[in-house]
């Protein structure tokens, strides 16, 4: 059976892949933090589909720890077909604090752990002839709601950039732009959605299985059901300035109790 590797493969859109792939019968390399975690997914996704589950305890904002990945990415006795990049977190702080640790920690697991991987993934994967790379990116990257808009955007635009790269070689590349998602993201972050029309909400399950159709068919942009596809080209239509008020909108909402 073919093998995919998925970071943050135990939690929200992450492990509603691995169970997707797992129901599809793809073996699966998962990884992510929490070792504990790890166990348990996999122990479930074996008994559940009776596909084989590597785990790989990995903190993708520590450098060793993205190497150790990249590398069993370009192992040639057990190839990875597909990579799904979807580890990340929200970003609730503000631009202007001093202590930018989080922002740091952001740009190293959502830009720079992508580009390790993905640069990985495509050379060892071009090199067979075929695969392929799904980044988690986000619609929040055409608006500006801080940091995270401005993280999602480069995922984005430097997943399409590598379709360009891996254009012919048989390595399909696939950004995900999903809107609001039904997942534990935004209380982990402690970002408060709940003056959020029900509207706005995708389903994991839903997401996940538009996006391995998607890639299929060799899509480069994925954006998950019509009504956030139009708010999508209503975004990219819409004058900056205007983007902006609604962004300062949204921000300010999130903030309220």
């Amino acid at each position: 059976m073919a093998l995919a590797l998925v970071t943050g493969g135990t939690a929200g859109i992450g492990h509603a892949f691995a169970v997707e792939l797992a129901a599809r019968g793809w073996d699966l390399v998962l990884v992510a933090r929490d070792a504990a975690r790890l166990t348990t997914v996999a122990e479930d996704l074996r008994s559940r589909y009776g596909v084989t589950a590597e785990t790989i305890t990995a903190d993708l904002s520590v450098r060793e720890d993205v190497l150790r990945v990249a590398q069993r990415l370009e192992d040639p006795e057990s190839p990875v077909e597909m990579l799904i990049n979807n580890a990340g977190f929200g970003i609730h702080a503000s631009l202007l604090d001093k202590d930018f640790s989080i922002q740091e920690k952001a740009l190293d697991v959502m830009c720079l752990a992508v580009l390790i991987l993905s640069g990985a993934a495509g050379r060892s994967m071009s090199a067979r002839g075929h695969g392929s790379i799904i980044n988690i990116g986000s619609s929040s990257g055409i608006i500006t709601t801080g940091n995270y808009s401005a993280v999602k955007a480069w995922v984005n635009t430097y997943t399409e950039g590598l379709a360009n790269e891996l254009r012919g070689t048989g390595v399909i590349v696939t950004a995900v732009l999903p809107g609001w998602v039904r997942t534990e993201f935004h209380e982990r972050a402690g970002i408060n959605a709940s003056k959020l029309p029900g509207v706005v909400w995708l389903e994991a399950d839903d997401l996940v299985r538009e996006a391995l159709d998607d890639n299929e068919r060799g899509k480069v942009l994925s954006v998950p059901s019509m009504r956030w596809r139009t708010a999508l080209w209503v975004g990219r239509h819409t004058p900056r300035p205007v983007i902006r008020w609604v962004s300062r909108k949204l921000s300010n909402s999130r903030k309220n109790p």
